[in-house]
């Protein structure tokens, strides 16, 4: 029994087991029916596969032969591929603002370039040597075509720009040094506080940069100029600081540089301007340009060459208005021909002489160039054109003797123009520059300046104006209107030449003689006009006694009226007439009452009562004694609105531009 129930329980087991092995065919016959398909497209892959999985197909010593070559070429590929990870590790830090830390982001772009260096270097010979060792491997037939092409593709990838693989970083982080530069310059530049006068500014303004800035800018060019792209920073550094010194000289008022000769007539319109541009180009040049070179100097010292600064600063000067003020120079000597321009000459002259060591210093480099170049031409056109009008001056002055003097007996513009003109000319302030425009143009044209030739020139011009004088002296119709301009003109020279520049050279002797010949005819001016009147009241025949009472009063009465005809024609005459210096004026008025009112008081105290009690008295005693006192101490005023100026005419009528300005000018030559 026992036996039996042992058998059933192996044989349930046995049933329960062949189930279980049923079961699991039945799911692995329905798996394999699901893995159709895919094993297909496993059968259809197993060529590339197998070329994968085993693509070295040689022996084992053909492999060993090939295994040093392998690993020659795969060390500078690991080299690589670690510094081109060590690249894209610097990102974060250099697409930061570099404000925080410059000199730390300087730092970091400086491990950038040195990381491109390195991949510039050997990346490309990286690629060289897996390139030998795949054609290797194919020469050998050491691995599958299929992988030998697929290397191939990629290292060819490789080959046209290995310098991309940093993925335009050292652009970006260059970028924003070159804001950061702008940024800076922005910050620490602001224009120049003008002063209310600049006439005397005793010291050059400093460095308007401190010099931490000035070392932050100098760091943020030594990592541009590196990379090529100092020229950008150039360009900002002259756009900021040349806006800058542009809204500096916008104070000074510069709107007058950029006059035309179309807009004004002669140098006198200008003449305030020209005063302004000597100051302002002085002012411009030892203050602002000076300062800006400095600044120049400073920044770019350690960027390059000398050059390198230098073409930075004559790019700001040429755009900011140095050439401008050039420009309004040359616009001068353009003018015409005028004895005032000659001043006005030498006064450009005397600042540009004044500056030349500054113009040398600031502006000697080559980049600086045209500003040369514009600032030769000016100093010729100026000593050329002060020549000029010098020697003519003689010539002017000539030109004048066929001309009719003053009506009214005055001092000739002319001869005022011309006296104070030369001693312009002689000042200590214009005589060393006139001297030495001569020097410079005489050496020009290979000819000596001799000594004395510029005095020479100027007592032959006063000589001319004397023979002048003379020539008008003996065309008056009128001698005592004769009288009167020569002593008018003698006393003019007198006066005005002792003690003058131009008085020393003609000397005291000459001087006294001008005096001399002004008291001479005087006295010849009275004899000639009042000296005559009082002889008309002769006392002769004029008896009082009572049978001649009748006769008498009709002497008195006949000698009055001669007296009041020729006192009244003479002084209408003379009421016209001019004696331009009041002391002369004075005393010569003194010296014609002393002749005449004496003895009319006389003759009337005397006589006067055989008149005065007659129906006609007022026809006879037309004067008392003090009234012909009064009008003639009023004789020889200067009657506001006339004109004391030559009309001065060519023998063909037209104007004589230079006299005429001589003539016009007379009265506002500074």
């Amino acid at each position: 029994m026992e036996g039996g129930r042992g058998g059933v329980e192996r044989l349930v087991a046995a049933r329960r087991t062949l189930r279980a092995s049923l079961e699991k065919s039945r799911a692995l016959g329905a798996a394999l029916a699901r893995a159709g398909p895919r094993l297909d497209e496993i059968r259809q892959r197993l060529p590339s596969l197998e070329a994968a999985v085993r693509p070295i197909r040689a022996d084992r010593g053909a492999l060993a032969a090939a295994g040093g070559h392998i690993d020659r070429a795969v060390g500078p590929a690991a080299a690589v591929l670690k510094v081109f990870d060590a690249v894209h590790g610097l990102e974060r830090s250099l697409l930061a603002d570099p404000r925080a830390d410059l000199f730390g982001y300087l730092s970091v772009l400086k491990r950038l370039e040195e990381a491109l260096r390195f991949l510039s270097e050997n990346c490309g010979l990286a690629v060289r040597w897996l390139d030998d060792i795949v054609e290797y491997l194919d020469d050998h037939s050491l691995a599958d075509p299929r992988f030998i092409e697929a290397l191939k593709a990629s290292l060819d990838s490789l080959k046209p720009s290995p310098s991309a693989l940093d993925g335009g970083l050292l652009v970006a982080a260059l970028d924003k040094l070159e804001s950061q530069f702008r940024r800076l310059l922005a910050d620490h530049t602001v224009p120049l506080l003008m002063p209310s006068d600049i006439v005397g500014v005793p010291a050059i303004a400093p460095s308007p940069i401190p010099v931490s800035v000035i070392n932050k800018l100098r760091a943020i060019l030594e990592r541009t100029t590196a990379n090529d792209r100092l020229d950008r920073c150039i360009s900002i550094y002259v756009d900021v600081r040349g806006s800058n010194v542009r809204a500096s000289l916008r104070a000074l008022d510069l709107e007058y540089l950029d006059i035309t000769p179309a807009e004004f007539n002669g140098v006198q319109s200008i003449e305030g301007y020209i005063q302004k541009w000597c100051r302002h180009l002085e002012f411009a040049i030892k203050h602002l340009f000076e300062a800006e070179f400095k600044v120049c100097i400073e920044v770019f010292e350690r960027a390059g060459p000398r050059d390198v600064a230098l073409s930075c600063f004559a790019e700001i000067a040429a755009h900011a208005g140095m050439l401008a003020f050039l420009r309004f120079g040359k616009t001068v000597t353009e003018t015409r021909k005028d004895p005032i321009k000659l001043l006005k000459l030498l006064d450009i002259f005397a600042t540009l002489n004044g500056l030349r060591l500054d113009f040398n210093r600031i502006f000697g480099g080559k980049a600086c160039g045209e500003i040369q170049n514009q600032t030769r031409d000016l100093i010729k056109r100026v000593i050329d054109g002060a020549c000029e009008i010098f020697w003519e001056l003689l010539h002017q002055v000539e030109l004048q003797r066929q001309m009719p003097p003053p009506s009214d007996g005055a001092v000739p513009k002319l001869v005022t123009f011309v006296t104070d003109y030369c001693n312009k000319l002689l000042s200590d302030e214009r005589l060393p520059v006139l001297t030495q425009v001569l020097i410079i143009n005489r050496s020009w044209k290979q000819e000596k300046f001799q000594e004395g030739l510029l005095t020479d020139a100027i007592l032959d011009i006063f000589k001319a104006l004397e023979a002048n004088f003379e020539t008008w002296s003996k065309s008056y119709e009128d001698i005592p209107l004769s009288y009167l301009f020569v002593m008018n003109t003698h006393w003019h020279f007198y006066k005005n030449l002792k003690g003058t520049k131009l008085g020393e050279l003609l000397g005291e002797a000459k001087l006294k003689e001008h005096e001399q010949f002004k008291d001479y005819h005087a006295t010849y001016f009275l004899r000639e006009s009042w000296g005559k009147l009082p002889a008309l009241l002769s006392r002769e025949g004029l008896i009082l006694f009572s049978g001649g009472r009748s006769k008498a009063r009709d002497l008195v009465k006949q000698r009055l009226k001669a007296f009041n005809k020729s006192f009244d024609e003479m002084y209408q005459k003379q009421s016209t007439w001019v004696i331009s210096d009041k002391e002369l004026r004075v005393k010569l008025c003194h010296s014609i009452v002393q002749t005449i009112v004496p003895s009319y008081r006389s003759y009337m105290q005397n006589y006067g009562p055989l008149v005065e009690q007659d129906a006609s008295a007022s026809k006879y005693a037309k004067y008392t004694a003090q009234s012909l006192e009064n009008m003639l101490d009023s004789l020889f005023l200067h009657k506001p609105g006339r004109t004391m100026s030559l009309n001065v005419r060519h023998s063909n009528g037209k104007l004589n531009s230079v006299m005429t300005s001589m003539s016009r000018s007379a009265s506002t030559v500074s």
